[in-house]
């Protein structure tokens, strides 16, 4: 749970500072430097451990440096470079990760703009960096199933023959996913004619393979929201209906509500819950110290808290359905449930959550 918070404490970072970063260096201060010390867990002021402006002369090229080289007894386990904020990182824009690979003894390279991380290793040839990922992470869309590989690549956890045994996989599961996503959204010919030479007993003329293109793309969409939904009913067996956008909830006893003993296997606690968290500490800080602020998860809400006191809630994320609300609370602790769309909408009340902050100091 720590590693998550650490990662959703960074997005909302992101989120919230993105559009004031104007130069590589601003976004190396602002974003990569925290991956490194706070997610990852290295001291960024211990040059044994991460060395700034890593300088690798190679042939008749002197001086060029790397952005940063997180080194282990002495040898360089992982290179970084860096692009500012909101760039494409296109695989020309690694040339330097390249030269450097071949002559130090790193095996990971990451090329990064603060907020797209994007993680290389040597899978198709020896000491020679791959020009696809084997992993990609984006601190504004996480991919909760690479969380865990990310973890391999921390401090504490370090594992260079772990990390590379499992990046095989990696590299092509991502790969296929893209693949998939693209077909989702557009089939090509080859994938059509699969399915319709399945379920089509005539000649597949030109115009039949067209009407198979659309009738195609419809199925899988189906399909992917069948078992979407079939997920959401599983989850939701017994809970209450949603409520409506910007309904008053009658919430009685606060305090009681919130402090129901829950069992610990129920009560599941998502990245995007806990983005959301940061979210509003980001928000509240201005008039209230961040350390106060604390989440509280349950079954049915994510419920945020100030002094960890269930007598003065904050807010409540309702995250365990399809529509997303942000439950926001009276001077009386009445909480109203506003539909939002994404994360990003709980800046939409920031208003609100100091004013509430405000009823309890």
């Amino acid at each position: 749970m720590e590693f998550f918070e650490k990662l959703a404490s960074l997005a909302a970072k992101v989120r919230l500072q993105s559009a004031a970063i104007q130069t590589e260096e601003a976004t190396k201060n602002a974003f990569v430097m925290p991956f490194i010390s706070t997610v990852l867990g290295y001291d960024v002021f211990d040059p044994t451990e991460v060395t700034p402006e890593f300088v690798c002369d190679i042939g008749t090229k002197k001086g060029e440096k790397i952005d940063y080289a997180i080194m282990k007894a002495g040898e360089v386990q992982i290179l970084i470079e860096c692009k500012k904020i909101g760039e494409p990182l296109h695989i020309n824009h690694a040339s330097q990760l390249f030269r450097y690979f071949h002559v130090t003894s790193a095996r990971i390279s990451i090329l990064t703009n603060g907020q797209v991380y994007k993680f290389f290793t040597d899978l198709d040839a020896p000491n020679k960096m791959d020009e696809k990922p084997f992993l990609e992470l984006d601190l504004l869309d996480i991919d909760e199933y690479s969380v865990p590989e990310l973890v391999k690549l921390t401090k504490s956890a370090f594992d260079v023959e772990s990390i590379i045994s499992a990046a095989g996989e990696l590299k092509y599961v991502s790969q296929i996913k893209k693949v998939i996503a693209s077909q989702v959204s557009k089939p090509d010919d080859d994938f059509v004619k699969v399915f319709a030479s399945r379920v089509y007993d005539g000649v597949i003329t030109q115009k039949v393979r067209e009407q198979f293109h659309e009738l195609t793309r419809k199925a899988v969409v189906q399909f992917l929201n069948d078992q979407i939904n079939d997920r959401l009913k599983s989850a939701m067996s017994g809970a209450l209906q949603p409520a409506q956008a910007s309904l008053p909830v009658a919430t009685g006893d606060t305090e009681q509500s919130d402090v129901r003993d829950e069992p610990e296997d129920k009560v599941l606690t998502t990245l995007e819950e806990l983005e959301g968290y940061h979210i509003v500490r980001a928000v509240v800080r201005s008039v209230v110290d961040a350390k106060r602020i604390v989440q509280r998860d349950t079954q049915s809400y994510f419920g945020i808290l100030l002094d960890d006191n269930n007598r003065k809630p904050i807010c409540r994320l309702h995250f365990n359905r399809s529509q997303k609300y942000i439950g926001i609370f009276d001077e009386e602790k009445n909480e109203t449930r506003h539909a939002i769309n994404s994360v990003d909408d709980i800046y939409e009340y920031s208003d609100h959550l100091k004013k509430t902050v405000g009823y309890y100091d």
